[in-house]
C-alpha cells in the first residue's frame, strides 16, 4: 500500500465512509483497509465522528453540564442520583401503560392492578378472610 493509498483511506474515514465502501473505490481488499484502519486508529464503527464536536447540555435535575455523545441516544441527567430523584418529583410525566382492571375473588369488588394482570384480591385484608377465615 502506497503512501498516496494510505493518506487517501485516512481522508476517506474522515469524511465517514465505510471499510467496504473505500475498498470499492480504491480497488483494494475490504480486509487491507480494516487492518489499516485499526493499526493507525481509524477503525471501529462511526470511526469518523471522533471529528465532530460534543455537545455539552445541563442536566434536567441539578444543572450540571452532561456531555453529550455524537451517535448515541441524548443524555438528560449527569447520574442515576439526579435521574431517579427528577423522576420521584416528575410522577404525573411517567407514563403507566400496564394497568389491568380486576375483580377481587373475595368481594367482588373491581379495582386497578398495576403491573399484575394476575392479581385475585383487591386487599391484603380480603386475602387473610379468603385464605384463612378472617383470623390472623
Amino acid at each position: 500500500m502506497t503512501d498516496k493509498q494510505k493518506n487517501q483511506i485516512a481522508e476517506y474515514r474522515e469524511q465517514g465512509m465505510s471499510y467496504t465502501e473505500i475498498s470499492k473505490k480504491m480497488d483494494l481488499s475490504i480486509n487491507s483497509i480494516k487492518t489499516y484502519c485499526k493499526r493507525h486508529g481509524l477503525g471501529g464503527v462511526k470511526a469518523y465522528e471522533r471529528g465532530r464536536p460534543s455537545v455539552i447540555v445541563p442536566c434536567e435535575h441539578c444543572g450540571k453540564p452532561v456531555q453529550q455523545n455524537p451517535g448515541r441516544k441524548k443524555k438528560r441527567f449527569c447520574s442515576d442520583k439526579c435521574r431517579n430523584l427528577w423522576w420521584n418529583s416528575h410522577m404525573d410525566l411517567v407514563q403507566k401503560k400496564a394497568n389491568y382492571e380486576c375483580t377481587c375473588i373475595r368481594c367482588g369488588k373491581k379495582f386497578t392492578s398495576y403491573g399484575n394482570k394476575e392479581r385475585k384480591y383487591c386487599s391484603h385484608s380480603c386475602y387473610i378472610e379468603d385464605r384463612f377465615g378472617g383470623a390472623y
